[in-house]
This record gives structure tokens, sequence and C-alpha cells, in this order.
């Protein structure tokens, strides 16, 4: 092991953690060396508050803020040295639209600090190693090749969208997604804090959410995922994040509505589709 003392928040699935939750931890065990949360989790479609929580951790000397935000960065604007973020880490296979084999870490130079006095184990995710080979246009290990080359082009489409635009497409996608599945008589998983990145989706009653997975893969060649854990069965989740666009949300959509109907769920006329396609026309 580690050896690190860990103190775990739990939350129910579907909740963002609280700010006032965080600060009372920090109250409590004024020796806390490091958090680490999600931006956004992907299993149940929250969005959690990571500037307020930035806010709690910035200044003190002692506490570093890491961010896992695999489906944060090209999501939503995440202003690391503004907000005052230590450690912010994403994966290639998510917005950044490649095949997963990149990972990326930003450190600031807080958590350089942290790094330099740290007696924890480390081998191939050694921090140190990779910067002193950073500054010499080298890699520590063996690069992936192919995935920097994909990466050179994504980044040319996101710098031609601009940044905002990219952020606003996503906020654009993701109310369209809510808006479609909520006119349909479903529910959010996740109704008061839901992320941009993907939409969790309560299965109705009477339909089984691997189900509603399985007809829309078999059936009519969309894939979607299902829910994980406890709520295997309960929800399904659309993602709307990356190499996505208003025609991909509003096909998803449609093939949803048939396999709910093959599935024995009633629209009653009701359309996820017309509601989807307003948003996209009121904010294009």
């Amino acid at each position: 092991g580690y050896g690190l003392e860990v103190i775990v928040l739990d939350v129910p699935w579907g909740t963002a953690v609280s700010s006032g939750d965080i600060a009372d931890c920090l109250a409590r065990d004024g020796d806390v060396s490091g958090g680490l949360m999600q931006a956004r989790e992907t299993s149940t479609g929250v969005m959690h508050p990571v500037k307020a929580i930035a806010d709690l951790v910035k200044n003190r000397e002692q506490t570093i803020l890491i961010v896992d935000a695999i489906t944060g960065v090209g999501v939503f604007d995440l202003p690391m040295d503004e907000w005052g973020l230590d450690v912010v880490v994403t994966g290639s296979q998510k917005a950044l639209m490649l095949p997963p084999g990149l990972a990326f870490a930003a450190v600031s130079q807080k958590a350089w600090g942290f790094n330099k006095t740290s007696t924890l184990p480390r081998y191939y995710f050694d921090f140190a190693k990779e910067l002193k080979n950073a500054q010499k246009s080298q890699n520590a290990y063996t690069p992936a090749v192919s995935l920097i080359i994909g990466l050179r082009e994504v980044l040319a489409m996101i710098r031609e969208e601009t940044l905002e635009g990219v952020f606003a497409r996503h906020a654009r996608l993701a109310s369209a997604t809510r808006a479609g599945v909520q006119a349909l008589g479903l529910e959010l998983f996740a109704p008061d804090d839901p992320s941009n990145a993907v939409t969790a989706v309560k299965a109705p009653e009477g339909v089984d959410g691997q189900d509603v997975v399985k007809v829309l893969r078999d059936d009519y060649g969309v894939t979607i995922a299902g829910g994980q854990d406890h709520v295997k069965g309960k929800i399904f989740r659309l993602a709307h994040l990356g190499y996505v666009d208003d025609l991909d949300v509003l096909t998803g959509l449609t093939a949803l509505e048939m396999a709910l109907m093959d599935l024995g769920y009633e629209l009653n006329d009701r359309s996820g589709v017309r509601a989807a396609q307003m948003i996209l026309k009121l904010k294009k």
C-alpha cells in the first residue's frame, strides 16, 4: 500500500458532493494534505462543484486539490490557474475524441513542491522523471506516437471551433438531450447537478435499462451505456461529448423512442425529438 489515510465522503448516486461537507471535513481534520474529486462523474451524469471546493483549498499551503477531469476537459471551462486547481488529469478517449491510450496531467507549482518532498513509492507515474525528460523534448517511456499525431489534429479542430464554441456546443447538446428525455416522460438520474458530458436517465417502470441498451445496439445501431453496480438495469446513459453534433443527438433520441416502444413503453404522442429540436434551434 501507499500508507495513505483516506477520508471518504459518501453521497447518494446521482447527487453532487456539497462544498459545505468538504469545509466541515477540512475543519475537523486540519492536516489533510490532499483532496481528490471528479469534475464530472460519468457513471451517474453528475456535475460536482469544482470551483467552490477549490476556493476552500487554494489558500491552504498544506493541501492540494487533484481533479479527475476525464469528462471535464473539452466539455466545460476549467480555468486551472484562476480557480487554484493543483493537479488536473484527463484522457484521450472522451472529449478529445481519440482512442484510449494517452493520459494528460497539468501540475501547479504548489503540487510540484509536494512532489519534491513526497516519499510515496512511484515508478511509471513519476512526474519528476517525466518532467526531466520533457525538458529534453523526450518521453520517459515509449509514447503512443499515432495518438499524438491524432491529438495534433484534434487540437486544430478545437482551435478552429474555439474553446467558447466547444463549451457552448456541449451545453446546447446536453440541454437538448435532457429536454428530449424529459418530454418522453422520463426522469433524469441527476436532475439537480447534471453533467454536460453525459445524461443519465432513469429507466421507466417496467423497462430494464439494460434492455434499452441492448435493443438500441442490436436493432438500431446506436450504442449507449447502461448503469453500473447497484443502478445496473435502473438507468441508462446518453453521451453527448466530443465528436458529436445536433443530428447525432436527434438520431439517438429517435432510436430511443423506437426502442422504448419496442419494450412496451407508451409514448402517448410524446416526442423527445421535437423537444430537442426546439432547444437546438433556439440555442444555435
